[in-house]
């Protein structure tokens, strides 16, 4: 390692101090959290087997949805490995949420690039929720990325709305994520004018990043995946939703089948995994927004604009670094993958993928296949060639790895 990088990243950690403080504070606010359900639901090794088949009367999974709940602050909850990606677990909710021949309301402007296809979006595929007849509207963020208060209540206020969408974090998108105080006044905003949609929120990249969650200020549905920040880099797959009952139903009858919902799913071993991970998890989140933080303060530091900035507060643990070329973006995840414990000889290049109108270069060496709250960069080969970088299960490795890709871009 560059001896001037070594100087640079001492300097900008003496600046970044007390923002690491504070992101200490809420990983012990949230650990409190999380012991607390663990103690009221009376944790055992006896919940840690697992089920084969149909998965009927697993204690431990039975008991995980629970404690989900109770952290979250909702009425019921369901994780299940079954749930293949964050995506998954959106669009199960979302089926949840809304009628057929009713409008899906976003209100925090254009949803995620692999969102858009479950909408009908992008195109009407089979299984859509336009091919379902629901519609979709947008009520997009204002200039300096704040919600629209009075659109939102002025949209929300049609009869036709049957849900209304929230996306936390910003997705591909250069704007930055929603605090948990603005998503809570865009709850209480919908619901002055609208007292049936169903408000939902993806959580995606934003567990414990704050105290406070949005299912704890009337967010009728919330979901999220397990190998991002709940599954604090211990769960080998997986997805979660939490909310009011009735809409945790729909959802588990939309991941399994009109009948059967939360009474089935085989954990097959996974339930200490997925314990464990929930346990780790506030202090993981913790690690990866240091590494976000250093980063985006390295960064600073070189000239290069950074969203959030270093002393920013932040919703999620996505860092963006806007990088001006392709050349750059590739070397930047190149960096990373180098400065990872797995796969570190791979060298990214850009690709199709799934979901994404351009090709999308990203650098992940990770124990569990496309883990983001492990340590992960990417970004799509478009203007401003953003690299979008995610996780870090330890500061320390995490460090590592964006020094590894500053010095890359360097070379």
């Amino acid at each position: 390692m560059r001896e001037d990088l070594k100087a640079l990243a001492e300097k900008v950690e003496a600046r970044i101090a007390p923002r690491f403080a504070e992101i200490d504070t809420v990983a012990r606010v949230n650990t409190e959290k999380v012991i607390c359900a663990f103690r009221a639901n009376r944790v055992s090794d006896t919940h840690f087997g697992g089920t084969n088949g149909y998965g009927h009367d697993d204690i431990g999974r039975d008991t995980l949805d629970k404690i989900y709940a109770e952290v979250f602050g909702a009425e019921s909850a369901l994780v299940r490995i079954g749930i293949v990606s964050g995506t998954h677990a959106i669009s199960c909710a979302l089926f949840a949420a809304c009628a057929p021949g009713g409008t899906l309301l976003s209100i925090s402007g254009m949803p995620y690039d692999s969102i858009q296809p479950v909408i009908g979006i992008t195109e009407e595929l089979p299984g859509s929720l336009k091919y379902y007849g629901v519609k979709h509207d947008v009520v997009d963020l204002k200039p300096d990325d704040s919600p629209d208060y009075e659109a939102i209540a002025a949209r929300a206020a049609d009869k036709a709305v049957c849900a209304v969408a929230i996306q936390r974090s910003r997705g591909y998108a250069a704007r930055r994520a929603l605090s948990v105080a603005e998503i809570a006044k865009m709850i209480e905003t919908v619901r002055r004018v609208n007292s049936t949609a169903c408000i939902f929120v993806d959580n995606c990249y934003g567990e414990f990043t704050e105290e406070h969650e949005p299912s704890e200020f009337g967010a009728d549905l919330m979901a999220g995946s397990l190998i991002k920040n709940p599954g604090g880099g211990v769960a080998p797959t997986g997805g979660y939703i939490v909310g009011r009952r009735e809409y945790v139903e729909r959802a588990a009858m939309r991941l399994t089948a009109p009948g059967q919902g939360t009474d089935c799913g085989a954990t097959l071993g996974a339930n200490a995994a997925l314990y464990r991970g929930f346990f780790m998890a506030p202090h993981t989140v913790a690690q990866a927004l240091k590494t976000a933080v250093f980063c985006a303060g390295m960064l600073e530091e070189l000239g290069y604009r950074t969203s959030p900035d270093a002393l920013e507060p932040r919703s999620d643990i996505v860092q963006i670094v806007e990088l001006g070329s392709p050349e750059r973006l590739c070397r930047f995840c190149k960096g990373i993958q180098m400065g990872s414990a797995v796969d570190a000889f791979v060298t990214p290049v850009p690709s199709d993928m799934d979901g994404y109108a351009d090709k999308v270069v990203m650098a992940s060496g990770s124990f569990v296949q496309g883990s983001t709250i492990e340590l992960s960069a990417d970004g799509p080969l478009r203007e401003p060639y953003a690299a979008y970088l995610q996780g870090g299960l330890t500061y320390e490795a995490g460090r590592y790895g964006v020094l590894c890709a500053i010095e890359e871009m360097m070379a």
